[in-house]
């Protein structure tokens, strides 16, 4: 199996595969940059070349990588500046990962801040087709959403119908979050329900477009539309839905990223001991 969690990279980008390995990671998920600002150090020689001979010469596979998009961004927005920032940093993140050889980026779908799904999916579209024309390997992975006021893509069928508009379609694929699901109103709570949603999400979007999959729980109960990852099996998909899900993603071999808390109640080791138990 290909489990991990989201890893820190303070100190240095290299320093992300320590702490990887550090948590018995199989797969690892990074932001290549500070995600709460706009500001982006560029990546030294020394950054590239330390980060891929750490990753080559642990047992990681490559192609069980990813970095995620900063929070900022907001490739749906109906403003002129904000949108060109958004779509310049989903370029610029393309082309760090193209540099750093991980295979995929996910990011978020945005807001439409009250334009209408409508307009905000064609903002998207256009700004995710544009750095689709980037010539490297690196794939963008749409992470489906909560369901928050004013986002786009909570809905398999709505996920479906921005995907199939991308092209070209080999620089596309999914990620699929186990909490933004729940609290969108997808039961995954028990191995039938898991069976059924991962049956709706096939016919809409395709298993074979998932390439990473978000393991979270929820701290909210289905529908709440609640955005609040959760340790796993304590919180609203519970123990039997999360451990199907593990049993899926593995089955697939699809690798799995653990974006949980860390708290008093559990930190990574745990969170991760626990879905290889699931397993």
């Amino acid at each position: 199996m290909q489990i991990g969690c989201h890893v820190s990279i303070s100190g240095s980008i290299d320093k992300a595969v320590d702490n990887a390995i550090e948590r018995e990671c199989s797969a690892f998920q990074i932001f290549t940059r500070n995600p709460r600002g706009w500001h982006v150090k560029e990546l030294t020689k020394d950054d590239i070349s330390n980060f891929k001979s750490k990753l080559k010469a642990s047992k990681i596979d490559r192609f069980a990588t990813c970095a995620h998009m900063p929070y900022l961004p907001n490739l749906a927005s109906p403003k002129e500046d904000g949108f060109e920032k958004s779509v310049k940093t989903l370029i610029d993140e393309v082309e760090r990962c193209a540099l750093l050889g991980i295979p995929y980026l996910v990011t978020h779908l945005g807001s439409h801040l009250g334009i209408g799904e409508e307009e905000g999916i064609k903002r998207l579209v256009k700004g995710l087709t544009k750095a689709g024309e980037t010539k490297n390997d690196v794939m963008i992975l749409l992470e489906n959403t909560a369901g928050q006021k004013n986002s786009v893509g909570s809905d398999f069928k709505q996920l479906g119908e921005i995907f199939n508009q991308l092209k070209p379609s080999k620089k596309f694929g999914v990620c699929f979050d186990t909490c933004h699901a729940f609290v969108s109103g997808y039961d995954l709570r028990t191995a039938n329900k898991v069976k059924e949603t991962f049956d709706e999400f096939d016919k809409y979007v395709g298993i074979k477009n998932l390439k990473i999959l978000h393991l979270n729980d929820a701290k909210g109960d289905i529908g709440c539309n609640l955005d609040r990852h959760y340790h796993l099996g304590l919180g609203g998909i519970g123990e039997q839905g999360i451990s199907s899900v593990v049993k899926f993603a593995n089955k697939k071999k699809i690798p799995i990223i653990l974006e949980t808390p860390i708290d008093d109640e559990r930190d990574d080791f745990e969170n991760i001991k626990k879905a290889k138990e699931f397993a």
